[in-house]
């Protein structure tokens, strides 16, 4: 029998939507979201169906998208479909498949959303998802934020499923004769997710049998948590950060000293302005400390002056990173653009020059990644037999601006190792040496008068 009293339920108790309020479903053939759509059908809601075919699995993907579109008839709702050309995407992007399925799926969606008037976006989210997500995000850092999972309601996404576990689904599709698709890539524990649904979930189940109401019962208690904190954390910013103008402001360094717990609370006072929790760490280790020292986010940055720290807003974002795979031939980042010529060795002849950098290509580790300037940044100078140098040190040694800085595409290898600046300094680790087989040739063409 559905649980359609206790969907009912958790709908209105989380206020996902009314009654009157059109309901596009985003449904990929499998158990959870075939099962959400026979609730919705059941519960008499308005609503139409949305699928996404990656090709990413040949014929079975075809015909995920041939069952959908029979449910949606089944149904009598509106269908509405797509193909990417996933792999293309990813290439191009130079994202994971996983990243630029989720880019693609979530684009479109909202597309269609808005193209036809719907409401929310449904998505079949349940609770072992919480559980998975909360996993994760503790296996890779988290704050309190990562702790409570997925949300029921955010912005215009709504997840109805919330309220029931993998195990409880199986058990109504099994006793209520319900067709799915079977994705045979949610069997394999290549994907991160996959290996903690697999492997790690079922011991944790033996150890709590009743581990998603657990869960259900932490996230809640989480979420209340952090919304608390927010609030007390957004009354203390209030109090202590003074505005001296638009996206401009001055913190008494007194009254930061006596907060505690001190990172926590610092972390969250300036989380809004995008400063990581290595910046914050440096902060802390820096107060009091020498007036000038400034620490960066992607869009502001901290003046430590005399007593005071000053926060403003960047007159220019931080543009983002771009990976480099093997082979590639040229990349743009900002309104840069940078080549990459690999040649034997007995073929270059080195000339120095402010606009290249020469590298033993037998070192690099690809993908290689090109990004701005960030806080703690090392690496060898050329001709440096030992130790490191902070990139900060090497800016100020050449005498760049604050404002220019972070204009100049810092080279990361793929172990981490910083390789160099082209047309600023070059990592002693990665250079040319005379049993080099293979060098690459990074050349950045300047266009900007910041240069």
């Amino acid at each position: 029998m559905l649980p359609l009293q206790a969907f009912k339920q958790f709908i209105n108790q989380h206020h996902l939507f009314l009654d009157n309020d059109r309901i596009l479903l985003a449904v990929s053939g499998g158990k959870d979201s075939v099962l959400m759509a026979y609730l919705f059908n059941a519960a008499s809601y308005k609503f139409g169906i949305a699928h996404c075919n990656f090709k990413l699995r040949g014929k079975d993907a075809d015909d995920d998208e041939k069952f959908v579109a029979a449910l949606a008839d089944t149904f009598d709702v509106p269908f509405y479909s797509t193909a990417f050309n996933t792999e293309t995407y990813a290439k191009i992007n130079r994202i994971s498949i996983q990243m630029a399925a989720r880019e693609l799926r979530y684009n479109w969606l909202e597309s269609v959303r808005k193209e036809n008037g719907y409401s929310y976006l449904a998505l079949a989210h349940h609770q072992n998802d919480v559980i998975e997500t909360v996993l994760l995000n503790l296996t890779r850092g988290t704050g309190i934020a990562g702790l409570h999972g997925i949300f029921p309601k955010r912005d215009i996404k709504i997840r109805p499923l919330l309220f029931i576990g993998r195990d409880e689904i199986d058990a109504i599709i099994e006793s209520e004769k319900i067709s799915y698709r079977e994705d045979s890539s949610n069997a394999s524990v290549k994907y991160a997710r996959n290996k903690i649904r697999h492997l790690v979930v079922p011991v944790l189940k033996q150890l709590n049998p009743q581990l998603e109401q657990t869960f259900e019962e932490n996230v809640r208690r989480l979420t209340d948590a952090e919304a608390f904190i927010s609030a007390e954390i957004e009354k203390l910013r209030s109090q202590l950060f003074i505005e001296t103008g638009e996206d401009s402001f001055r913190i008494a360094i007194s009254e930061l000293n006596v907060l505690k717990p001190l990172h926590f609370t610092l972390f969250e006072l300036f989380k809004p302005f995008g400063f990581s929790e290595a910046v914050i760490n440096d902060l802390i280790r820096s107060l009091p400390g020498q007036a000038g020292k400034i620490f960066e986010s992607p869009t502001h940055f901290i003046l430590l002056d005399r007593g005071k720290l000053l926060l403003q807003k960047r007159a220019e974002a931080l543009p983002e990173s771009v990976n480099i795979i093997e082979n590639d031939t040229h990349v743009h980042w900002h309104n840069l653009q940078i080549t990459m010529d690999a040649k034997d060795a007995e073929e270059v002849t080195i000339i120095p020059s402010p606009d290249r950098l020469y590298v033993d290509a037998g070192l690099l580790q690809y993908p290689l990644t090109v990004r701005s300037w960030l806080q703690g940044d090392r690496l060898r100078p050329f001709g440096m037999k030992s130790g490191m140098k902070k990139l900060s040190d090497v800016f100020t040694g050449a005498k760049i601006p604050l404002t220019e800085k972070l204009l100049y595409p810092v080279l990361v290898n793929g172990n981490s190792d910083i390789i160099g600046i082209p047309g600023l300094k070059a990592d002693d680790r990665y250079k040319v040496m005379p049993h080099t087989k293979k060098v690459t040739i990074f050349e950045v063409q300047k266009q900007t008068s910041a240069w």
